[in-house]
C-alpha cells in the first residue's frame, strides 16, 4: 500500500489531538478549518480507517489514533531538530513560545533568559502571560501557552510539574526599623508590628496561612494588597514591614528597604516549569525550555543562598 500523505497532513492529526479542538489546531496551523479537515481525512484516507472521533464537545482519538499518535509525535520531533541542528538553521527558524509565568519570575529571571535565547535564535518571538495559581495552570492545560512557571500543579494529574527550587518568605522593612538591626528575623519577632501582605485570595497568603497556623502566633495583617510590588512601596513610605517571596525582592542594594530571612518556622513556595503530560513541546520551545533550567539552576540556586 502507497502511502499518499506529506507532513502537514501529520502535522494536523497531531494539532487536533494537542489542541481538542480542530478551531484551536486551525488557528494554530494558521490553516482555514475546511483545509484543515481535507489534511485530516487525505491522512485517514491515506491509512485507511478513521482515527479522530468527534463529538459535540471534543475531538478525540480512535484506537488506532492514539496508537500511531506518539510514533508521529517522535518522528515529526526528530525530523525539526535535525533540521535545526542543521548549520545555520537555528538562526533562520521563526515561531512564537508562548509562556504562562509568576510574575516574579516573569520579572525578574524571564528577561535574562530570552536574551541569551534570542542570541541564538533570533526569529523567536515570545508571548508572556503574567499569570499566577490557577489561572496560569488553566492557562497551559487548555493549550493558551506551551508551558509554565507555577507555584501549584505538582498534584494536578493533567500535568507535569518539574521543581526548579524553593523560594522562602522574607521580611522587607525600612533601613531605620527596629528589625532592621537584626541578621534573622524569627515570626515571632513580628508579633505587634502592622504587616504588608498578599490578599487571602493569593497563592502566597495560602501557603503562608497554613504553615503558620500552628505556630499560635497572632499577625496583624494591616495592609493587604494584590501585587508585591505594592508592598515594596508601601515599605518605602514606611507604612509597615512586608512578607514577600525572596524572588519578588529587590536584586541589588536598595536605598530605603532591607531584606531579612525569616526563620522558626522557613516558609518556602515551590517553584517548577509546568506543562500538560498530554502534549507535547514544539522542538524551539523545548530548547527553551532546557535553558530555563540550566540557567535558573546557575543563576537564582546562586541568588537563594
Amino acid at each position: 500500500m502507497r502511502m499518499n500523505f506529506d507532513l502537514l497532513d501529520l502535522q494536523a492529526f497531531l494539532s487536533v489531538l494537542d489542541e481538542g479542538s480542530f478551531v484551536k489546531a486551525a488557528e494554530v496551523l494558521n490553516l482555514s478549518q475546511p483545509a484543515l479537515s481535507r489534511r485530516i481525512k487525505n491522512l485517514e484516507d491515506s491509512i485507511g480507517t478513521p482515527l479522530l472521533e468527534r463529538t459535540t464537545r471534543r475531538v478525540s482519538a480512535t484506537a488506532e489514533g492514539r496508537r500511531l499518535q506518539p510514533v508521529l509525535a517522535r518522528i515529526i520531533d526528530e525530523l525539526e531538530s535535525s533540521m535545526l541542528s542543521m548549520s545555520k538553521m537555528g538562526d533562520r527558524q521563526s515561531g512564537t513560545i508562548a509562556i504562562a509565568s509568576v510574575p516574579t519570575a516573569a520579572f525578574y529571571f524571564l528577561p535574562r533568559v530570552i536574551k541569551q535565547f534570542n542570541a541564538q535564535h533570533p526569529h523567536i518571538r515570545f508571548r508572556i502571560h503574567g499569570l499566577a495559581g490557577s489561572e496560569g495552570l488553566k492557562s497551559v492545560a487548555d493549550g493558551q501557552t506551551e508551558f509554565g512557571i507555577n507555584t501549584l500543579g505538582a498534584g494536578d494529574p493533567d500535568l507535569r510539574f518539574t521543581h526548579l527550587m524553593d523560594d522562602p518568605f522574607v521580611l522587607a522593612c525600612p533601613r531605620d526599623h527596629v528589625l532592621a538591626k537584626k541578621d534573622t528575623v524569627q515570626w515571632k519577632d513580628l508579633a505587634g508590628f502592622p504587616l504588608i501582605g498578599v490578599s487571602r485570595q493569593s497563592t502566597h497568603r495560602t501557603i503562608l496561612d497554613s504553615a503558620l497556623a500552628k505556630t499560635e502566633i497572632e499577625f496583624d495583617w494591616f495592609y493587604e494588597v494584590n501585587h508585591l510590588s505594592t508592598s515594596l512601596g508601601l515599605v518605602e513610605a514606611g507604612l509597615g514591614v512586608s512578607i514577600l517571596p525572596k524572588l519578588a525582592t529587590p536584586q541589588s542594594e536598595h536605598p530605603l528597604i532591607v531584606i531579612r530571612p525569616l526563620t522558626d518556622p522557613i516558609v518556602r513556595r515551590p517553584i517548577g516549569i509546568i506543562e500538560r503530560r498530554s502534549g507535547r513541546l514544539s522542538p524551539i520551545a523545548a530548547r527553551f525550555r532546557q535553558m530555563l533550567i540550566e540557567s535558573w539552576s546557575d543563576d537564582l540556586g546562586e541568588r537563594m543562598e
